[in-house]
């Protein structure tokens, strides 16, 4: 194992701080990248980076990935050995409004990114792909053989761009890439856009949840620790080359908690740990959204001994009790009953 610094892009992103902090406490040095951009409020990143910042071996650099000289300039003066790319631009309704968004983060960045890691030496590239790319597929659990050639947002086109883009560079340069499809991570430091921290607001101030599908969508909610824990084992376990014959050294794996969970019953779980009840709006579905999600992660546990370690209730009740913190709540919360049918 080498003390060199390794890269984590989106470090002041959810996932990409509680990497870097695990990847911190086992005493690797990190150099964290973010561009601190404003798709939500950036004082969460900068509360994220500023825990980063107080731990020893991390450094900090603002970059935009999609910057090409900035990234070219990175990778020649520290030549990474490990980079674990988790920066992108997410969301599956942005998407839809905000489309050059996605192709300048997602493609024109990660490309820069893969130019960095062929010219500089890079040993293993681990890089945030999602469970978006399965699109409609109706088969559960997903496997990473499911075919995944039919996304339904472009937001999933460009995820599966880069798990495509990533194989061709494995083979044209014998680059080791593992690509990770993440599902629906949650927990402490979350981002604010994802459903269940809308969820624990919107519960906190007494307004409406909007429940699309009428609250039967099902998530293969996978927290936080265990999803980081699964990175950092896999940032040494570089993909084998197997020559041309058995296929370039690239991976890619799912990231989740195999095991659904429907929204109505997250709901649940958040109104006990905030004991009060939520006001709940029923709406059908909405373009770009698939009913279910499942990681079938037969091939993670094979190959890293991962298990998923956190239940549902437990997750929830660690991201209520830091969001309580964060948002300086303490007490309990009036209780109120509302459903409306939508």
């Amino acid at each position: 194992m080498s003390d060199q610094a390794i890269l984590v892009t989106g470090a002041a992103g959810f996932i990409g701080f509680h990497v870097a902090r695990r990847l911190l406490a086992e005493g690797r040095a990190v150099i964290g990248l973010d561009s601190l951009n404003s798709y939500y409020d950036p004082a969460l990143k900068r509360a994220r980076l500023d825990i980063l910042c107080g731990k020893q071996g991390f450094a900090f650099e603002q970059i935009d990935l999609a910057d090409r000289p900035s990234v070219e300039r990175l990778f020649a003066q520290h030549r990474f050995a490990r980079v674990v790319h988790l920066a992108a631009q997410a969301g599956v309704r942005y998407s839809i409004d905000h489309p050059h968004a996605y192709v300048d983060a997602n493609l024109a960045g990660f490309v820069n990114l893969l130019e960095g890691c062929r010219h500089h030496g890079c040993g293993h590239l681990v890089y945030a792909s999602s469970s978006s790319v399965y699109g409609a597929n109706t088969k559960q659990p997903f496997s990473v053989d499911d075919r995944t050639d039919h996304p339904i947002s472009l937001y999933a086109a460009t995820k599966k761009a880069n798990e495509l883009i990533a194989h061709s560079y494995s083979h044209l340069y014998r680059l080791p890439l593992t690509g990770l499809r993440f599902f629906t991570i949650y927990g402490p430091w979350g981002r604010p856009d994802m459903a269940y921290f809308i969820f624990t607001k919107a519960i906190v101030e007494g307004t409406p949840i909007r429940l699309f599908n009428h609250g039967r969508m099902r998530r293969d909610f996978t927290y936080i620790g265990d999803a980081a824990q699964a990175v950092v084992q896999l940032v040494d376990l570089p993909p084998r080359d197997g020559g041309e014959r058995a296929g370039p050294p690239a991976k890619v794996y799912n990231i989740g908690n195999n095991h659904p969970e429907e929204l109505i019953h997250v709901v649940a779980v958040l109104e006990r740990e905030l004991g009060r009840t939520a006001v709940t709006e029923m709406l059908p579905m909405q373009p770009g959204d698939v009913t279910e999600t499942f990681a079938d992660v037969t091939e993670l546990m094979r190959d890293t001994g991962f298990r998923p370690q956190t239940s549902i209730e437990d997750g929830l009740r660690e991201f209520v009790a830091w969001y309580r913190d964060y948002h300086r709540i303490s007490g309990s919360i009036p209780s109120q009953v509302s459903i409306v049918e939508g």
